[in-house]
């Protein structure tokens, strides 16, 4: 395994969305155990294929309860709202509060390719929301105004 170079706000690639995974290979099975191993070593909570500078629709997360690996992840339903912080291994040193569906419920097939289905709330929905909107070429900063994006610690 190895750590990527996470790619840094201003690389197209962040912007663009993503390609789905037609096939699980050898090479998607090491992106995502990769991935894991990047996320870790960088302290984060989620990563998205994007943000290794690959374009497919491939994340990982891990809030605490154990690794989940996601390929062609889809948000299928969702309820109520919730605000709070977010920031992004992509943007080091920007955080806002941002509004997130509360409940979520994914659909994705795991890293053996067997859909699985996941429902969550707190930070595991949060997590799962900020992950495919990487796929899909969106980021935390998109969804707030300008104004209420606050400078922080890297």
């Amino acid at each position: 395994m190895a750590v990527l170079k996470v790619v840094k706000v201003g690389d197209p690639v962040l912007r663009q969305p993503t390609q789905p995974v037609t096939r699980i290979t050898k090479r998607i099975s090491r992106l995502i155990q990769d991935m894991f191993e990047t996320m870790y070593a960088v302290d984060g909570v989620g990563l998205a294929a994007p943000q290794v500078g690959v374009s497919r629709k491939i994340a990982v997360i891990d809030v605490g309860e154990g690794p989940i690996a996601l390929i062609n992840p889809k948000i299928v339903s969702g309820s109520d709202e919730d605000i709070d912080v977010e920031g992004c291994l992509s943007i080091p040193g920007k955080q806002a509060y941002v509004k997130r569906l509360a409940q979520v419920k994914v659909e994705a097939l795991n890293e053996k390719g067997k859909p699985v289905q996941i429902e969550a709330e707190g930070l595991l929905a949060r997590a799962l929301q900020h992950e495919i909107d990487h796929l899909n070429g969106i980021l935390f900063t998109d969804l707030v105004d300008e104004k209420d994006i606050i400078e922080g610690d890297e």
